[in-house]
This record gives C-alpha cells, structure tokens and sequence, in this order.
C-alpha cells in the first residue's frame, strides 16, 4: 500500500523542534513547515511509503510512530538499516536519483507526510531550513556508519545496549522521552532485523540487560535504568548525533 497525500495533524511539531537543533530559525522559515502539513496521513504499520525500484518523488517526513528503510534478499529476510523516528525528514537528494535503491516502511501506526518536489524546493529557498536539513542527512549517514560498526564489531548485549542510547537522544531532542523512558513501539522481530540476530538472540539478550538492572520493557515503553552504564556497556558516544546536550541521567 502506497502513502497519498491527505488531511491531517501538522507536523511542523516534531520536524520544527529538531530543525530547531541545528540552529535558529526564523518565523519565516517556521511559516514554511506549515507547507507542509496538509500532506500529513495517519498510517498502519507494515505500510510501505515507497518501495525498492520505485521512481523518488519528494521527501518524507515522519511526525507520528516508527518507520524504516530496509532491504529484502529473495528469501524473504529483511535488514533494516536506519530507523525514522518523529521529526525526521528522508530522501532529501533521491530526487537525484532514477530509482530507488531500498524500501520505506512502517513498523507501528504512524503520521506521515510526503513533501512534493515544488514544496522542498520552497523549503530549500529558506537559507536555515536548508542547512537543517542538509545537516540532517550528514547525520543520517553518520547514523548509517555507526549501525555498521554495531552489527560487524559489537556484540549483542552491545549491540542492543547501543541502539536503545542513540533512540534516548534522539527522542529526547524532539520531546519525546519522560525522564529516561520513551516508547518503543515495534517488535523484537523488528529488533532482530535491525541487529543481525534472530528473536530468539534477542530475547536472550534483552533478558540479560534487564538481569543486569540496565533496562525495564513494559508492554511498547523502554526505560533505560542506568543510562550512565548502559552507555559504558555499549561505548556509546552521541558525537555522531551531533546533539549539544550531552548524554547522562
């Protein structure tokens, strides 16, 4: 099922408070997000947005809920390679592109929009939202670079540990965290296509950072009990988050 542009919530929220991470904006360019909010669309999970081999066309942006980019071999198994989560914008330069090269999908209920070509162009004519948004493609690709290094050197305990400290971050710099808490809202399958594993390895693993008082899962919410030592498990430096607030309880 394809995502079309309809009716719904803004989503200057969330995209706002993370372009706003990056640097000043005006209200000029405040004014401009709310371009794009009527192309905002609530969504179910297991939707694909725009899917390998599809022509690009504009951007996404990602205002409710968890979604993924993420390829299939034949066989049917599936790795995902970056989570989108709310206020993020991708596909800023696919428009570059003839085809594309991977799969955009939900992994829970979310709000979307598809930002059309002559809205990002307007967009880009404000001098702080195209530095935002450059900025945050230079992140997604730090981002992408760190997801390698956790699935070829780390282990799984760390592996895990790393990934629920860079979603503390990056939840928190949207509003999204309640103290060291926020919600987590897709499935260990979900998690075992994210870290190599299988779900059985990663139900181990998870029952292991609870043993060890790191973290709590309750029904779709994470706490992250000692962030300071989960941190320390997973080597876990926000550098490439590119976030001034550093990373601490």
């Amino acid at each position: 099922m394809k995502v079309l542009a309809g009716g719904g919530a803004a989503v200057s929220g969330p995209v706002l408070r993370k372009l706003q991470g990056f640097g000043r904006l005006e209200e000029a360019d405040t004014a401009a997000l709310a371009l794009v909010e009527a192309g905002t669309r609530l969504v179910p999970a297991g939707t694909d947005l725009i899917r390998e081999g599809d022509r690009p066309e504009g951007m996404i942006a990602v205002t409710e809920g968890f979604a993924c980019r993420y390829k299939l071999r034949e066989n049917g198994a599936r790795q995902i390679m970056a989570y989108l989560v709310p206020g993020d914008v991708c596909d800023l330069d696919n428009g570059a592109l003839n085809r594309m090269d991977h799969t955009v999908g939900t992994l829970s209920t979310c709000r979307v929009a598809r930002i059309m070509p002559e809205t990002a162009r307007e967009l880009r004519q404000h001098p702080a939202l195209a530095r935002g948004l450059r900025k945050a493609a230079l992140i997604d690709e730090a981002t992408l670079r760190e997801w390698l290094m956790n699935i070829g050197r780390r282990s799984a305990v760390e592996r895990l540990a790393h990934l629920f400290c860079e979603l503390l971050v990056r939840l928190r710099s949207v509003g999204l965290t309640s103290g060291n808490s926020y919600e987590l809202p897709i499935t260990q399958l979900d998690l075992a296509d994210t870290t190599g594993m299988t779900s059985v390895h990663v139900n181990r693993s998870l029952g292991e950072l609870k043993r060890e008082g790191l973290i709590e899962r309750k029904s779709k919410r994470l706490t992250l009990c000692d962030p300071a030592r989960l941190a320390e498990v997973a080597e876990f430096r926000p550098d490439y988050l590119h976030r001034e607030e550093p990373f601490s309880a």
